[in-house]
């Protein structure tokens, strides 16, 4: 078992609340898991959001492989309208067999959204392939 721990963020740029629906899960090891997170958009126009993620610490990230996710594509919402977006993962379990793994106890799955209709935004957008997938 480890502890995955969530996180949301929203660039200032992003009339978004965003917050995931559970700060932490435990989960086995190889098995799938299902994770939500809700995004509300607070303002009164239709606005496209981009999510980038993180996983740390860092070497934790090549074992964590998301199945399927929000991050995936971009998300459109209406003015005031919430959504629960999931994502589904596991946790591979060479992770357990990594030496420079063995004394972690907690992954972090950390999601920052960007408006995607303003190109500075999403130019902004870390793309970091290395600390996860």
């Amino acid at each position: 078992m480890v502890t995955v721990r969530f996180d949301a963020n929203v660039n200032p740029n992003l009339p978004w609340s965003f917050a995931p629906e559970q700060r932490t899960m435990q989960v086995h090891i190889g098995e799938n898991a299902l994770a939500f997170f809700k995004a509300t958009n607070n303002s009164d126009k239709p606005v496209t959001g981009t999510a980038g993620f993180n996983v740390a610490p860092q070497a934790a990230g090549r074992y964590f492989t998301k199945v399927q996710c929000f991050c995936f594509t971009q998300q459109t919402l209406a003015p005031g309208q919430s959504i629960e977006m999931p994502v589904s993962f596991f946790v591979d379990p060479k992770f357990v067999e990594d030496e420079s793994t063995e004394n972690i106890p907690e992954i972090t799955l950390s999601y920052t959204f960007y408006r995607s209709d303003d190109p500075s935004d999403v130019a902004a957008a870390p793309v970091d392939g290395a600390s996860g997938s």
